[in-house]
C-alpha cells in the first residue's frame, strides 16, 4: 500500500500528548515541531487518524515541502506538484487558509491566489481541458509558510476535530473538546475512580473523560471530508467505523459527576452527554462548587472554573478561588487539576501546585495546574 505523509496540528503545548496518540496508533513519527506532528501513514492511516486522534486539530495529507522567495517560485513550485494523484478531473478544490510568518511572502491572500492559480494550471495540462468543472469531491487546499519555507498540504478533515458532533447547544466559555480530552490525558484518572467537574458547563470536560474511559473513537460519530475522495476504500472506512465501535467497553460500570449553578447549562449539558452516548455514566446536578463533597477517597477534580476574563469580574473570581480552595481541603485524599489564565490562582486558592503546564484555550494563555493526592493504599 502507498505510503503518505500526514501532518496532525494541534494547539502549542500538546505536541508530546499528540505524538503518544500517533505511535500508539502505529504509525511513525517524522517531525515534531511547534503545533505539527508529521508522520507516516498509508490511505487507511487517513481515517484512523481522524477517528482515533483524541488531541489533533486536524489531519492534514502533505504534498510538497520547498523554500520560496518569491511568488514566482511559489508558484512554479506548486506546479511541479503531481495533483492528479489525487484531484479529479471534476474535483473542488478551494485553497481554503493560508498563514505566512516572518516570510517575504506575507500577503496571504496573495498566496492563496498564486496556489489557485498554479493548480489548475498544471490540472489543466494534464487532463488537456481549457477549463475545471469543479463540481465533484472537495480537496480543500492550506499553505503553510514559515521563515520562506513552504508547507502544501490538503485538509483531510473538514470542520476541526474538536467538532465531535455531540454538541447541538454551548454555554458560554465553553471550552474546546479536544482541550477537555488533553486535560484529563494529563492526569492519571481511569474510569475506577471519583471523578468530578465543580465548574461543569456544557458538560464537555466529563463528556471526553468518559468517552476516554468507555474508548469512544472521538470522530465516530462525524463526518470528514475525505470520505467523498475516490482514493478511499469505502469497505474499508466502513470495516474501520466498524471496529472503533466494537471496541467501545460496554461492560463497564462508572458515575462522575457535574455541577453548576445554572439549570440551563446543565440542560445543555444534559443533552451533549446524551448525543456523545454517555448520559448514562454522568451525573449532573444544580450545586455551587463551594459545597462539595464527597465519601469517596483518592479522587479526581478536572475542572475550567471562570477565569474572570468573560464570565466574572476580576475580584468576584478571586472571591471563588479562595472559596473553593477552603472547601476544595476538605478532599484531603484527593487530587486537583484547574485550568485558568489568572496568574495569581496558587496564591488564591492557597496552595503552590506540584506542576504548572502551559496551555492555550483558544487565543488565552493558560496554566494547567497540578495538585497531586496521597496515591491510593494497596490492600
Amino acid at each position: 500500500m502507498e505510503r503518505i505523509e500526514l501532518i496532525a496540528t494541534c494547539n502549542f503545548g500538546v505536541e508530546a500528548v499528540l505524538k503518544e496518540e500517533i505511535i500508539n496508533l502505529g504509525y511513525d513519527i517524522r517531525k515534531v515541531e511547534d503545533g505539527r506532528i508529521t508522520f507516516m501513514a498509508d490511505v487507511r492511516g487517513i481515517a484512523m487518524a481522524n477517528i482515533w486522534l483524541r488531541t489533533a486539530e486536524r489531519i492534514h495529507l502533505k504534498m510538497a515541502e520547498f523554500s520560496a522567495y518569491s511568488f514566482e517560485e511559489l508558484f512554479q513550485n506548486v506546479k511541479k506538484i503531481e495533483w492528479e494523484r489525487w484531484i479529479k478531473k471534476t474535483s473542488i478544490f478551494p485553497v481554503k487558509k493560508a498563514v505566512s510568518l516572518k516570510s517575504r511572502l506575507y500577503s496571504t491572500p496573495d498566496v492563496q491566489a498564486i496556489t489557485k492559480k498554479a493548480v489548475v494550471e498544471r490540472l489543466k495540462t494534464v487532463y488537456k481541458v481549457d477549463w475545471l468543472e469543479e463540481s465533484g469531491e472537495e480537496y480543500p487546499i492550506h499553505v503553510f509558510i514559515n521563515k520562506n519555507n513552504v508547507t502544501i498540504t490538503i485538509d483531510t478533515s473538514g470542520d476541526s476535530l474538536y467538532k465531535r458532533g455531540y454538541k447541538e447547544r454551548q454555554s458560554e466559555a465553553s471550552i474546546k473538546e479536544t482541550l477537555a480530552a488533553l486535560m484529563v490525558t494529563l492526569t492519571p484518572w481511569n474510569e475506577s475512580r471519583e471523578l468530578i467537574d465543580p465548574f461543569c458547563g456544557a458538560g464537555t470536560i466529563l463528556i471526553e473523560a468518559a468517552m476516554i474511559g468507555l474508548n469512544i473513537a472521538p470522530g465516530l460519530n462525524r463526518k470528514f471530508v475525505f470520505e467523498n475522495w475516490s482514493q478511499m476504500n469505502k469497505e474499508e472506512l466502513k470495516s474501520i467505523k466498524k471496529q472503533a465501535f466494537n471496541a467501545i467497553k460496554n461492560d463497564l460500570d462508572f458515575k462522575i459527576q457535574g455541577y453548576d449553578t445554572d439549570e440551563q447549562v446543565l440542560k445543555i449539558a444534559r443533552e451533549n452527554a446524551e448525543n456523545a452516548g454517555v448520559a448514562d455514566y454522568i451525573h449532573f446536578q444544580k450545586r455551587d462548587a463551594r459545597d462539595i463533597s464527597s465519601s469517596k477517597k483518592y479522587g479526581f477534580i478536572i475542572t475550567n472554573p471562570p477565569y474572570g476574563e468573560r464570565m466574572e469580574d476580576k475580584a468576584t473570581v478571586e472571591v471563588l478561588y479562595r472559596d473553593i480552595g477552603k472547601a476544595f481541603k476538605k478532599l484531603d485524599t484527593w487530587s486537583f487539576y484547574i485550568i485558568t489564565s489568572n496568574e495569581d490562582f496558587e496564591g488564591l486558592f492557597g496552595r503552590r501546585a506540584d506542576k504548572k503546564r502551559k496551555l492555550y484555550n483558544g487565543m488565552l494563555k493558560t496554566n494547567f495546574y497540578s495538585f497531586l493526592g496521597p496515591k491510593p493504599k494497596r490492600i
